[in-house]
């Protein structure tokens, strides 16, 4: 009896299970993302209908050129977009990197309940913590007063509506985001590796960089790609933070399939955000090789 007949084809056996979740890709993924790219190639008629001829003008529209010229409305909008994600990633990295490795070096117990204080955010609906923050931030608040005195400024005041307000319910908001992740590259950490590296004579930065930085790069670089690209695309905390004053890339799409009902402007805004998502994809898998390379 042959090979073929007696040894089932691997192949084979494994669509049955594929097949499902193959399936569910293609339904609400890829034809999805298909119509979205093709409608971005269409034009807005009058009443807000999807029509022909097809154009870019909806992609030259987002980079500023119109029909009256340069505006820089848009490019305004993204470049503050990707701005405020860059700087919401940054400061999570900066929080998250002393409370992974103050996570991993406590005991089994107290490392389960400072994990389950990481994650209690998420408990609580988004749309709560950011109206708490809204209470927090508002004039009668010991933070507002606190700041006010600190900087000198009139009591009264409230920290909202304003870019630091969002800045502050993104960071509370994504934190978790980057800790996880990094707290598994952390607790994996050879320490054998940073004291052989002080032996010889390292600098506590050196340690960090050559010895414990290559071992904890992949978690890293993850932990900021699941910030980064969410807050780039994120309008309900500038929307409610920021007052309608710190427009981001959310917005505008928010605004373009509701009051505007411009579908086509919306779908290439769309588009332009989910070429973030593969560049921070194609980033994250680029860079999964270098900590291997620095070992």
């Amino acid at each position: 009896m042959s090979q073929s007949l007696t040894k089932p084809n691997r192949k084979t056996s494994l669509w049955p299970i594929l097949s499902p979740a193959l399936l569910w890709l293609i339904v609400f993924f890829v034809i999805p993302l298909t119509i979205i790219i093709a409608i971005s190639f269409f034009s807005r008629g009058d009443y807000g209908e999807i029509q022909l001829p097809l154009t870019l003008e909806n992609y030259k529209r987002l980079m500023g050129f119109g029909l009256l010229g340069f505006d820089s409305l848009y490019p305004a909008i993204l470049w503050r977009s990707l701005v405020l994600g860059a700087l919401t990633a940054t400061v999570c990295v900066i929080a998250g990197l002393p409370l992974a490795f103050f996570i991993a070096r406590l005991s089994p117990r107290w490392k389960n309940f400072a994990l389950t204080l990481v994650v209690i955010p998420f408990w609580t609906n988004l749309l709560i913590r950011t109206y708490a923050w809204q209470i927090l931030l508002s004039p009668e608040s010991w933070l507002s007063r606190c700041a006010h005195t600190l900087t000198g400024g009139m009591s009264g005041e409230s920290l909202y509506p304003s870019t630091f307000a969002v800045v502050v319910g993104m960071v509370c908001d994504f934190l978790p985001f980057l800790v996880l992740p990094l707290y598994a590259s952390v607790e994996k950490i050879d320490w054998s590796l940073a004291e052989a590296a002080s032996d010889l004579g390292a600098n506590k930065l050196n340690v960090f960089r050559h010895a414990i930085l290559p071992q904890i790069a992949a978690g890293l670089i993850a932990g900021t790609i699941l910030v980064l690209l969410p807050a780039i695309g994120q309008f309900i905390i500038p929307d409610l933070l920021g007052g309608g004053k710190t427009v981001m890339l959310g917005n505008i799409i928010q605004q373009q399939f509701s009051q505007s009902r411009d579908w086509p402007f919306g779908s290439a805004i769309c588009v332009v955000a989910l070429t973030f998502v593969i560049m921070g994809l194609w980033v994250r898998a680029w860079c999964g090789e270098k900590p291997k390379e620095l070992r």
